[in-house]
């Protein structure tokens, strides 16, 4: 995380750096809403970042496209510089998520093209399977707003917990209604879960943090979230006014691409699936 905090400081700073040049004497012409440079696009190592190097590597240049890729580990500073001008887009994040960071931030982040799901799942290291957790184990859970809330749907979609009628995408462990082996949660930062497991029984992880730890959610988790019908699916995000920058629809155009489908199944094997 440190060498997080280090690019997010950096890429804030030269945020900065251009707002002040512009507030300097530029033209509307020279300010941030000029589209001739790379597209600059933020993204989690795995697979958001893995999938933009595929096609920066493969499928940019001829299209016409400059892209330019910074990877952040963190929720946060994608949408904090996208807001603010630091980059020209992000691809990280679900529209739950978004919609919960724009109305408690005061942003102002909309999606241009949904690109795949990462499914949500329950690992361990220490039982074979969700039936094995033991009376008052402990289960780590992300602790933002939307993925705590999508992480207890997916205990109670396999039996392990029941929630309380009428819960949506802000649940609680206090909106548990029945617990019948007694589970205990610890909420933790979404990308601290996976490597909570060698201190919990078991924890809920997103599946980019997963597939970086080299876990496979296809084999290795205990219970796997559905795709069926999934709002969660991960995407293109550009901040309002920005969707019709010709950069950021070239890369739209590039994400839901055949060469990208298929980049994705035969990388990914089924632990991350195209939403296209």
């Amino acid at each position: 995380m440190r060498n997080t905090a280090k690019l997010a400081t950096a890429v804030l700073a030269t945020g900065a750096l251009t707002l002040g040049l512009s507030a300097c004497g530029s033209s509307d012409s020279d300010s941030a809403s000029d589209t001739s440079g790379p597209l600059v696009v933020a993204a989690s190592p795995t697979p958001h970042a893995e999938i933009l190097n595929y096609i920066k590597d493969h499928l940019a240049k001829k299209a016409g496209l400059d892209l330019e890729v910074k990877e952040f580990q963190d929720y946060i500073v994608p949408n904090t510089a996208t807001e603010d001008g630091s980059v020209d887009a992000n691809y990280f994040q679900n529209q739950p998520y978004l919609d919960d960071f724009n109305k408690k931030r005061g942003t102002h982040i909309v999606p241009v093209v949904t690109v795949h799901l990462e499914p949500l799942g329950l690992y361990s290291h220490k039982v074979k399977s969700a039936d094995a957790l033991k009376s008052g184990a402990t289960v780590a859970v992300p602790n933002d707003a939307v993925n705590e809330a999508r992480s207890l749907k997916l205990l109670a979609a396999n039996g392990l917990i029941t929630l309380k009628d009428g819960v949506g995408s802000e649940a609680t462990p206090q909106d548990i209604a029945k617990n019948p082996k007694n589970l205990k949660f610890k909420e933790v930062e979404a990308a601290q879960t996976v490597r909570s497991l060698e201190d919990v029984d078991a924890a809920v992880v997103n599946g980019n943090y997963a597939i970086s730890a080299d876990l496979k959610p296809a084999k290795d988790a205990l219970v796997l979230e559905s795709a069926k019908n999934s709002p969660y699916g991960n995407f293109l995000a550009v901040k309002d006014g920005n969707q019709d920058d010709p950069r950021v629809k070239k890369l739209a155009k590039l994400l839901t691409s055949p060469e990208v489908k298929k980049f994705i199944e035969d990388k990914y094997a089924g632990s991350v699936i195209p939403s296209f």
